[in-house]
């Protein structure tokens, strides 16, 4: 398991808070330019004019670097475009996510990289994988369930808003992990396509009769 700082919000260590967001910022670039097998921890302190001690203390090691880096390119994503949506309407909007994605092809490759190779229970990233895809399906069923409860869809069953979920997720992964094979491929068409038959799909299922 990676753990990373949990650096104070306030007193004298602002300044190391700020310095942290910074470096992270700067391996964002990094990372997106070189891919993480590329890059070294001693390329980004000489990047970021920093001593190579200064990103070990805070943190640990390139790999607890690289989860830093995920863990703010996907609050930025979450934040900037979808916190104010809901239903329909969040899942919709999935397509522009995916779209962006093609300003990041290293972060994206990065990510799907790492979502492999956790997948070994021994790798670092392991619980932080499994922390990023239990919170995704989440998001992704309540949105459905609030689709649900509008009458925007059917009346799926649990059990049903938990698959579809899942098989959303795995479609959007499939979609990029296609695009990074081809980057022919036109994420927010096929993404946008995949939902709008999902969407076609969930309006079928027959509501209770009273």
């Amino acid at each position: 398991m990676i753990e990373t700082p949990r650096p104070a919000t306030r007193g004298p260590y602002r300044t190391g808070i700020e310095r942290r967001a910074q470096l992270v910022a700067i391996a964002i670039e990094v990372f997106g330019q070189r891919g993480f097998a590329g890059s070294s921890l001693r390329t980004l302190a000489e990047r970021a004019d920093v001593s190579h001690a200064t990103l070990i203390r805070h943190f640990g090691t390139k790999e607890g670097l690289l989860i830093a880096v995920l863990q703010e390119w996907e609050r930025q994503s979450a934040e900037h475009d979808l916190a104010d949506l809901s239903g329909l309407a969040y899942l919709r909007r999935l397509p522009d996510i995916m779209a962006g994605h093609r300003r990041n092809r290293g972060l994206l490759e990065l990510f799907t990289t790492i979502t492999a190779e956790a997948s070994n229970p021994e790798h670092r990233a392991h619980a932080y994988v499994v922390q990023r895809y239990e919170t995704s399906l989440r998001t992704f069923a309540r949105h459905l369930q609030t689709a649900v409860d509008a009458g925007d869809v059917g009346a799926l069953s649990p059990a049903q808003v938990a698959l579809e979920a899942r098989l959303l997720t795995a479609a959007l992964d499939g979609i990029g992990l296609q695009w990074l094979l081809d980057p022919n491929v036109d994420m927010a068409l096929a993404t946008r396509t995949y939902l709008e038959r999902a969407i076609a799909s969930w309006r079928r299922v027959a509501r209770p009769t009273a």
